[in-house]
């Protein structure tokens, strides 16, 4: 079974997050402590180097001011 975090879904989760994150105008300093976190979770999740579970798909979402349908295939 191939690892998701390389899927082609995986992917695009990753750069729906760097879109989401830029057209709602923040850094990824911003984002860390609107999540309580460090700006090096927030780059490792955008690098693809870290998974994102469900929870934290939402509370993103919710801080980009976008629907979950924004960051799925």
């Amino acid at each position: 079974m191939k690892k998701t975090i390389y899927s082609k879904e995986h992917k695009y989760l990753v750069e729906q997050l760097k879109k989401a994150r830029r057209e709602a105008g923040l850094d990824q300093k911003k984002v860390a402590q609107l999540l309580n976190t460090t700006q090096s979770y927030v780059s490792k999740i955008e690098s693809g180097q870290r998974r994102i579970d469900i929870v934290q798909l939402k509370e993103l979402a919710k801080i980009y001011k976008k629907n979950l349908d924004f960051f799925i295939k």
